[in-house]
């Protein structure tokens, strides 16, 4: 929409025909004071702007307008039939003016440059907005490099400290002591492996290459899997299966890659859970021919307005970085595989009240549609 300030009704309806006929939609403003009320409640791609008004003149409304960042970018374009000198037409650029026209002047010039203005402030604005969104990218990246470096030290280290003092019970002939110790470096190696797996996962999912198996697999005995391959790293965490017969479903999907969305769910619900509280993981068939997975737990919860960045890439919920551990990349491979699954997912949670983290797919998917 193009904005014409003049303060005599006769030149806004001339100019203002003139243009529509073109088909530019306008607005007009028979004042300074009108002109700058209205670019604070519209958006305006270009600015015709008469120089001699009462109250506020051209000039003055120019260097408000180039002095409000909202509106700091939009093309100005004075028209002026008495302030033509030299010094008149400086003061115009010097107030923020794209270009400055002596009346009566050529409509299609006129016109033309219009366009080109308009044309030219799109592409700026499109550059400004992939140079900020760059800059936010670069930004994002360093963090995630100085995430992923801490994150990846943290199990390195323990291995290490797990180790050096099994070696010392073994010297000791303390068998109790080495296997605990042994135990637990295991468990921070496969900390260790899951987030290796993370990265690798993340870089094959941007470049299009991460692998899926489809066939039918057992649900029931995939789950059971599941809860139990986890149930290894979290021996004293209870997790409670709640589904009905699950003994003739059988789905199809690549079971590994959905193993790796109920692990991650699990290993969330632990993580941010209390200590002593059950996780819960219930199976519901739908009947439309999906089945849904939820796993619930009674942890911290999340608020409305962070649930939905929850599944970007590299997100972690700022307040509970520095309380847990992660590079932020499982819930984003779990949205891609559900995704690749023609499925859904998503987050039911209230603050301390606990979340509810669930996936849906279809039993039967068209198999056309997963390639």
């Amino acid at each position: 929409m193009i904005l014409i300030v003049d303060d005599k009704q006769e030149n806004l309806i001339a100019l203002g025909k003139t243009l529509e006929s073109r088909g530019f939609e306008i607005d007009t403003a028979l004042s300074g004071e009108d002109a700058l009320k209205k670019l604070l409640r519209n958006d305006y791609e270009l600015i015709i702007l008469d120089v001699q008004m009462p109250g506020m003149d051209g000039f003055e409304v120019a260097e408000a307008v180039s002095g409000y960042r909202r509106t700091s970018d939009i093309p100005i374009i004075f028209l002026s039939a008495v302030n033509v000198s030299k010094e008149f037409i400086t003061k115009g650029y010097a107030s923020g003016g794209r270009d400055y026209l002596v009346k009566p002047f050529d409509t299609d010039i006129l016109v033309l440059k219009i366009k080109t203005f308009v044309k030219l402030n799109n592409i700026q604005r499109s550059l400004q907005l992939e140079i900020e969104r760059r800059i936010v990218a670069e930004n994002k990246k360093d963090e995630f490099i100085s995430i992923a470096s801490h994150e990846l030290n943290t199990p390195l280290t323990s291995i290490k400290g797990y180790i050096q003092l099994a070696g010392n019970a073994l010297e000791k002939m303390n068998i109790d002591q080495t296997r605990m110790f042994l135990d637990r470096s295991k468990i921070q190696v496969a900390k260790l492996n899951r987030l290796v797996v993370d990265l690798l996962d993340t870089t094959k999912i941007q470049s299009g290459k991460l692998q899926f198996n489809f066939q039918y697999f057992d649900f029931g005995t995939f789950l059971i899997n599941a809860v139990e391959n986890i149930q290894h790293s979290f021996p004293d965490k209870s997790i409670r299966i709640k589904a009905p017969d699950l003994s003739k479903i059988r789905v199809f999907g690549d079971e590994s890659r959905l193993e790796q969305v109920v692990q991650n769910y699990l290993s969330n619900a632990i993580k941010y859970g209390p200590e002593g509280k059950e996780v819960i993981i219930e199976v519901q068939i739908l009947p439309v021919g999906t089945i849904q997975v939820n796993v619930i737990d009674k942890g911290i919860g999340i608020s409305a307005e962070r649930q939905h960045q929850l599944f970007e890439k590299f997100y972690r919920v700022e307040e509970n970085s520095n309380r847990f551990q992660g590079l932020g990349m499982g819930l984003y491979i779990c949205a891609e595989i559900v995704k690749r699954h023609k499925g859904t997912y998503g987050v039911v949670s209230e603050p301390e009240k606990g979340s509810t983290f669930y996936f849906c797919i279809p039993i039967n998917p068209v198999i056309s549609e997963l390639n």
